[in-house]
């Protein structure tokens, strides 16, 4: 019997039937599909994309060399060189993040104790060369600085669900 009926379903294209209901039932409802660069999804607060180092007030950068990021960080994406100044605190000299390692994982943010090294909601910086998802000090600092609005209003959302 189920030969009869497995061979019935081959002569109707019972599977082909199939597909066209359920393409049938969608034909008519609202489409769903975004039209990306000039239409924007909504992100969560808690994205995680391009790495920026924050300032104080004052202009200061926050890091404080304690290199948690750079033990932390499971792709060895991080790396610190730091000295100690004529006031006895230490700040870095170098702080560099290849991103072609990384895998943002969000554990640099997470383990910084003063909050510098943060992700920023930024996902839109392709480039050409490998070379330059190579991110010095100096960058991650202009990023900081260019996304400090976005980071504070990210951060403020972030403590609200903690």
């Amino acid at each position: 019997m189920s030969m009869i009926k497995r061979a019935f379903k081959t002569w109707l294209l019972w599977e082909l039937l199939v597909g066209l209901a359920l393409t049938g039932r969608y034909l008519f409802k609202k489409k769903i599909t975004v039209e990306y660069p000039e239409e924007r999804t909504p992100l969560s607060p808690r994205f995680r994309g391009l790495h920026a180092l924050r300032r104080y007030e004052s202009g200061e950068e926050r890091c404080i060399a304690c290199k948690l990021c750079e033990v932390v960080c499971p792709a060895l994406a991080i790396v610190i060189e730091s000295e100690e100044r004529e006031d006895g605190t230490r700040r870095t000299t170098r702080y560099d993040i290849d991103m072609t390692k990384c895998i943002y994982c969000g554990f640099c943010q997470e383990a910084c104790p003063v909050d510098a090294i943060v992700e920023t909601q930024e996902f839109e910086y392709a480039t050409e060369t490998r070379e330059e998802l190579y991110y010095t000090k100096e960058m991650l600092l202009a990023n900081g600085d260019r996304y400090e609005a976005q980071i504070a209003a990210n951060l403020a959302a972030d403590a609200k669900y903690c």
